[in-house]
Formats: structure tokens, sequence, C-alpha cells
């Protein structure tokens, strides 16, 4: 553990390096300073030259930046991921059929086991997808699980992205920059490949076509170049070999919805869509969209098409809901959980707010619907004014708000110009869902926060990201 209480990965003040960190502790103590500035340097180069930016909203002087990238991996054993892939596995089977039921039957409702109000209030739910079935169904087919680490085996869910979680093309450019920089590093471990992933994506979104039996067509949706997340989209795109289009790209004739080509309309059957569901047609949800298709919510209703992820995801990724996904697990699959949450203050519940109110200067606030980093109040390194703000924003709305304990993330060697020294960490996996199964490419999006004690890792809040090496547990001989 580090100072702060943190459990360090690879061993900071510890007798030694843990064993899967012993390369990497070696490779920081023989690699001049200077060497690792300049490996720095060369991995800034590499990013900017490839053109991998990130929108800042809000932020006139740094629309578009650079998200950091620290040079030194962070390791996970083979079994350690296991343990994880299993556990993702289980929540995101759950997760889907918790979708199914509450656009279905219900059950979930009937016994009581999440509150009506939670399901049926909530913005993200959506009445008109009541009744249907997509393809397998299969609501979430890309999921982006957030884990942390407190300890040696202790492993807990952060948070669910179920609409259109990102992050997935800097997990496979960290791996490339990483092996064209540190050849000889990489080299001394057994590593777990991610550059399939676009291969196990493509296969996903094939096996949800409403056609069977015909070639897919599939396209990614983008709300377009001024998006936060557009390089990736046109990073996937041309990974999958699929093409990259807005909404005025494409119509809808007959509940059919087409693509315009040079050469005439071509039927599309399947959308990975980066657009979030009131932007998705103006007919339907929000009149005043230039983004979206006009008549797609009656395409997709008419099963004629396959949207990734489903209309409606949203409910399964609210913060609120999220504290009941254990019992989503049990209720669904006879199973316990085995990933846990991190304990979570529904703030919409009389003691719980009165318990939150009390150790605002102990506890993480978050909005029910917030994500990135924003709408958020991290209790211990917030201001009394800050706290007092908050305490008034959650006596007038505590049902916008959950509260969690502030957890010691684990920490990771980190490369900066005075030297290298730990930083809290946590990890986003990619979890596909298809015909034939889930699967996992090994490891995942690694964020790193780069402010010395800081816990918000996310890249619009200046965190940063690492390769992540999914190894053997016994590291390769030595060289």
């Amino acid at each position: 553990m580090e100072p702060g209480g943190a459990f360090d990965e690879m061993g900071f003040g510890a007798e030694g390096p843990r064993s899967l960190y012993r390369h990497i502790a070696r490779w920081l103590e023989e690699t001049p300073p200077d060497v690792l500035a300049s490996r720095r340097a060369q991995a800034e180069y590499m990013f900017r030259r490839i053109g991998i930016t990130f929108g800042v909203y809000g932020d006139k002087d740094a629309a578009e930046r650079l998200i950091p990238f620290d040079i030194v991996p962070r390791v996970i054993s083979r079994a350690e991921w296991k343990f994880l892939e299993k556990g993702l596995v289980q929540r995101v089977t759950a997760l889907n059929l918790f979708l199914k039921d509450v656009y279905g039957a219900r059950a979930v409702l009937k016994e009581k086991i999440v509150p009506d109000e939670l399901i049926l209030r909530n913005p993200s739910y959506r009445p008109e997808m009541i009744g249907h079935r997509p393809p397998h169904d299969l609501w979430v087919l890309i999921a982006g699980i957030d884990i942390v680490r407190v300890g040696e085996s202790e492993f807990y869910v952060l948070e669910d992205n179920a609409r259109t979680p990102s992050g997935v093309s800097y997990m496979l450019e960290n791996r490339e920059v990483t092996m064209r920089l540190m050849p000889d590093l990489f080299a001394r471990h057994r590593v777990a490949p991610v550059d399939d992933y676009p291969d196990q994506l493509l296969a996903c979104l094939r096996s949800a076509t409403p056609r069977a039996g015909a070639e897919a067509t599939i396209v990614l949706l983008t709300p377009g170049a001024y998006n936060s997340a557009y390089y990736e989209h046109s990073f996937l795109a041309d990974k999958l070999g699929i093409e990259l289009v807005e909404g005025r790209d494409l119509f809808v004739d007959r509940d059919v919805v087409y693509m315009r080509t040079t050469l005439g309309p071509r039927r599309v059957d399947v959308i990975y869509r980066r657009l979030d569901d009131e932007f998705l047609d103006p007919v339907a949800f929000n009149p005043d969209s230039m983004l979206g298709v006009p008549g797609l919510l009656g395409a997709y209703l008419a099963g004629t098409v396959t949207l990734a992820n489903a209309i409606g995801t949203g409910v399964a990724d609210d913060k609120a809901i999220y504290s009941y996904v254990p019992d989503l697990v049990r209720f669904y699959l006879n199973e316990e959980p085995l990933l846990k949450n991190v304990p979570t203050y529904r703030c919409r519940e009389p003691e719980a707010l009165k318990f939150v109110l009390a150790r605002l200067d102990q506890l993480v606030v978050k909005e029910v619907n917030g994500s990135g980093g924003y709408g958020m109040l991290v209790g211990p390194h917030a201001s009394a004014a800050q706290r007092e703000l908050f305490a008034g924003k959650l006596k007038a709305d505590p049902n916008n708000y959950i509260a969690q304990p502030t957890l010691a993330l684990s920490t990771c060697p980190t490369s900066f110009d005075t030297g290298v020294s730990p930083r809290h960490v946590d990890l986003r996996p990619f979890v596909l869902s298809g015909a034939d199964g889930v699967r996992i490419v090994p490891g995942g999006l690694t964020r790193v926060a780069l402010k010395q004690g800081s816990l918000v890792v996310n890249s619009s809040q200046g965190g940063g990201t690492k390769d992540t090496w999914v190894v053997d547990d016994d590291p390769a001989v030595e060289v």
C-alpha cells in the first residue's frame, strides 16, 4: 500500500516489486531519465501525427486536445483477468435480460426488485420500445464497464456504460504505440493481443442483422466532425471496413433504411450508432435534431434495421439503477454477483439523504445521469463552499443524486519529467454481446489521473491513458 492507503499495483515503497512488474521495475531503473523523456515526446508526436484528439466541451481554449498517454504500461495477470472476464460476462448478460424485461413482461417491477418509478419515470426509459424485441434479444451489443481496484484481489464496478461507450480506439492505438516505442520491454512479457477487437466487433454486429442469410450492410452513424469522439468514429469505421455516415446520408422509405451512394440507394441492415437516443429521429424524439434520420424509429420498430446499441438502453446505465445491478444478477441468473458494486447511497431515500448530507466531506456525490466526470462532488477534495452548494442541490432534487464512499483507487507507476511516481487508475474493458455469446478482448482502456492525489481519471477532466497488458501469471524468463 502507498502512504495514502491505496494499493500500488507495482509495489512502490514495498520490499520489492510484485512479480508481474519485475521486468518493468528493472526497465525503469535501467532507462536514463532523458531516454524516458524522449519516449514520452515520441509518443506525443505519434499521437499528434495520427490525429487522435478529444473534444472538451465548454473549453474554448482547448476545444481539441490530445489525451495524454503514459508510456509505462499497466499489468494485469491472466488469473486476475479470468476472474474479471467471468464477472463482466455475468453482469452484461444480466443487463441484457433486464432491458428485455423492462420493455416486456416487467417481472422485475412486479416482484418489487426495482421501484417502478426508477424505471417508468426515468428520462432514458423509452415507452416506444415496449413490446419490441431486437434480434436475439440483444439490447447492449457494446458495453464499457468501468472497474476500479482497491486491493490485491478487490475489484469493484464503478459504472456501467450501455449507451454509446467510447475509448476503444485509444486502447488499440495505445498498444500500437507501446509496441513501437518499447519493443524490448514488450518482448519480455507474453502479452495477450487486443488487435482483433475490430474483427470481433464486426462479427458481433453482423450476427445482429435482421435479414437472415443476407450479406449485412453495416454503417457507423456519427453526429459529425464536431463531436468529441469523432476521431474514434472515423477510426472504427476504417478498421471495420464500413461506411462512416451522418444522418443526412441515410433516409427511410416504407420503413426501410437506405444509404445514399453514387450508385444509388443501398439498403442498411445494422447501424452502429454513436448518437444519443434523443437525436436519432427528429420525428419521434427531439424535433430540433439535425443529426438524426426522420423515420428511423419506425424502421427500427418494424424490424428492418438493427441499432447497436438499442434505443432505450440508457435506463440500464443510470446510476440509480446501478445500485440494483447485484440484485438483477441474482434475479435473472440465480447467481451471486462475481463483481461487487461500490456501496451506494440513493439520495432519493430520506435516510440515505440524511446520511449523505452529514458526511459530504467524506463522500463522492454524482448525478444519476451524469457522465465524463461532470456534475459530481469529490467531498474530501472539495472546499466548504463547494460542499455547501452541493448540499443545496441535494435538498432541492435528491432523486437526481447518488453518493458513494471515496475509494482508494489503486495506483500504477507513471512517468513525468520529474521522475516516475504512482497515480490512481481505473479500467474500462469493452464487452461485446453477439448471437454466439459474449466476448471480451483481454484488458481494456486504463485511464489514469495525472494530477497527484486526484481520483478523477476522465479524459474530459485532465486524465490520461495507459496501455493495459494481460500477461501470464509467471512473466517471461529473464532476458
